[in-house]
């Protein structure tokens, strides 16, 4: 039962890999969503937007939260379970998918970019003063993007990301409460 579920899952994830590579990537669009993943490298947009937070004493909380939010992400993302898993990489195991950047260094399950992005914007959407509302925003709009561009340039299966993004909305609770 579990194995057909699992094998299941991989097909569908296969499916809309293979559905993003043949129908959504275009050749214009391939700058675009290359430099939108970098962003995502190693948390940095996230962690740089979080230090400059930290200057203001309006924002400070904010910033807080933020670094909070990518550390607890970090620790349940990049230190236990890519490890523990061990999900080789998409453009590894399906035939004829075709990454657009670099191979990775780690493994697959789940998605750090995701988990980092929507940590970190999860904690600004919940801390933020009000008056900020467009950053809010953004801020979600951009992890939303990042996590799509792991699709795009094919290194993260769907279920990657999705698994990101809620490890991430935890992890983005768990900032924005341990920052109170």
């Amino acid at each position: 039962m579990i194995q057909t579920l699992m094998q299941t899952l991989l097909q569908i994830d296969q499916n809309i890999l293979l559905f993003i590579q043949e129908h959504v990537r275009q050749e214009w669009m391939d700058g675009f969503w290359t430099a939108i993943t970098h962003l995502g490298d190693a948390g940095m947009i996230w962690i740089a937007l979080a230090i400059i937070l930290l200057i203001p004493k309006k924002t400070r909380r904010a910033g807080i939260a933020a670094l909070i939010a990518l550390a607890v992400g970090a620790l349940i993302t990049n230190a236990a379970l890519k490890n523990t898993v061990e999900r080789t990489r998409p453009y590894e195991a399906i035939p004829g998918l075709v990454r657009l950047i670099e191979a990775q260094s780690d493994f697959s399950f789940p998605s750090g970019h995701t988990c980092a992005s929507f940590a970190a914007a999860f904690a600004l959407y919940k801390t933020l003063p009000g008056k900020r509302k467009i950053w809010k925003v953004l801020c979600i709009v951009l992890a939303v993007l990042i996590s799509f561009s792991r699709l795009y340039v094919g290194v993260h299966y769907p279920s990657d990301v999705l698994a990101g993004a809620l490890i991430g909305l935890f992890a983005g609770w768990a900032g924005w409460k341990l920052s109170k």
